[in-house]
């Protein structure tokens, strides 16, 4: 029997609504800790966007190799394999791979030049070989196609899943030699959106590629894989019935849209080649609230959150008819000295009547970055003949701000 714990998506040195949240990342490492000892675990996976920036903080640096000194070398498990995800910079993760290497943790932060090299043999400690883990990083569109031009929307689509496709095939198949005829468990990794996976609005989790949704269908991942640790989507779920092939998801709520949603990760034990997968629950380390409705709605659930005396992140959304002056004043008087602290507060009806005022029907889930970007175009009076070359730069300048994969020697 072998067990593999399943994790992703840490965002470590993440803020919500200017609230550092470095305790909260902390005590989750601790209790992972204390969960691979408890599980008797042989590997851990972390399936991607380890860090919520390119450019980690150092405090969230120090909480990341503070666990892998913890865990590393047989301390707590034999193997721990980290690639990176989309927020992570590659470079960064990479920079320490071959130290980390002799101390059995294995880094893939970018996309290797020779498959062969994203392929790990994990043996037991008499050198026999006992898992097989292809290791694949996020694939950055660089990684997956080159660009050609007149290329259209759908073109871009199919070569991005084409080079999905094909990238998986080769290295399962070297993985594949490898294993021969060993009755050992074959494991991939991926950091991507597959198509039919669940997201929540507010959950941070973006596209993953420029000018195209490429949403992978669960068929690039070969038939002979036994289970697909994934990591990007923040909700824990197999992907369309596969039972092999999951998201652990976030192991915190990463805003207020995921407040209450129970957070995992997946214990996975081989039995031979055959994978049982189950949830291990992870504990609520802060709780988040969202409080909707009118005053009264909001003051009797604010009254019921006082009185169980616990400490609570809160967003506040103002949905009565009546005019809300003077709310934030009254709400921050009603916590002050609780243990209740108020991090945002707003009102979409205030926020729609403003936005109809300047442009009727119009509301504030409207205006998103590229519709500016249009209105910016007709503000100008930019010749439509010239808009759809514009448009297409600025998505690539978008996609690149937030794909950028920052030196190693960047420090926030």
């Amino acid at each position: 029997m072998l067990t593999l714990l399943h994790t992703s998506d840490w965002h470590l040195g993440r803020a919500l609504y200017g609230r550092k949240r470095h305790d909260e990342f902390a005590a989750f490492l601790d209790w992972l800790v204390d969960t691979m000892r408890q599980e008797s675990a042989d590997i851990l996976v972390v399936a991607g966007d380890i860090f919520d920036s390119a450019a980690p903080t150092n405090q969230a640096q120090a909480l990341y190799y503070d666990f892998l000194c913890r865990v590393a070398a047989g301390a707590v498990c034999r193997h721990v394999v980290v690639i990176a995800g989309n927020h992570d910079s590659p470079s960064f993760l990479d920079a320490p791979g071959e130290l980390l290497k002799t101390l059995d943790v294995h880094v893939v932060g970018r996309k290797r030049d020779d498959p062969a090299d994203e392929v790990l043999v994990l043996k037991t400690p008499d050198g026999a070989p006992e898992a097989i883990v292809c290791a694949v990083p996020y694939l950055r569109e660089k990684d997956l196609r080159e660009v050609e031009a007149g290329e259209n929307a759908t073109d871009k689509e199919t070569k991005l899943l084409e080079g999905l496709r094909a990238h998986y095939a080769r290295v399962v198949e070297i993985a594949g030699e490898r294993r021969g005829d060993l009755d050992i468990p074959l494991i991939a990794t991926g950091h991507l959106f597959t198509a039919g996976g669940k997201t929540r609005e507010g959950d941070g989790v973006r596209e993953l590629y420029v000018g195209s949704l490429a949403h992978a269908p669960p068929g690039i991942f070969p038939a002979r894989l036994d289970y697909v640790a994934l990591g990007h989507l923040h909700l824990p779920q197999a992907v369309r019935g596969h039972a092999h092939i999951r998201y652990s998801g976030a192991p915190l709520a990463m805003g207020f849209s995921e407040a209450g949603q129970q957070k995992s990760v997946c214990r996975v034990t081989f039995d031979g080649r055959t994978p049982t997968v189950a949830h291990v629950p992870v504990p609520v380390f802060r709780e988040l609230a969202c409080v909707e409705g009118d005053r009264e709605t909001i003051a009797r659930r604010l009254e019921a959150l006082r009185s169980a005396g616990q400490p609570v992140w809160l967003e506040i959304i103002h949905t009565g008819e009546a005019p809300d002056d003077g709310l934030r004043a009254h709400l921050e008087t009603f916590v002050e000295g609780t243990a209740l602290d108020i991090l945002r507060i707003r009102n979409p009806r205030r926020m729609a009547r403003f936005l109809a005022a300047r442009q009727s029907g119009e509301n504030l889930e409207d205006l998103d970055p590229e519709e500016v970007f249009t209105r910016c175009l007709e503000a100008h009076a930019i010749p439509e003949t010239e808009r759809a070359a514009l448009r297409e730069t600025y998505r690539e300048a978008c996609f690149a701000l937030h794909d950028a994969d920052v030196p190693t020697a960047v420090k926030s």
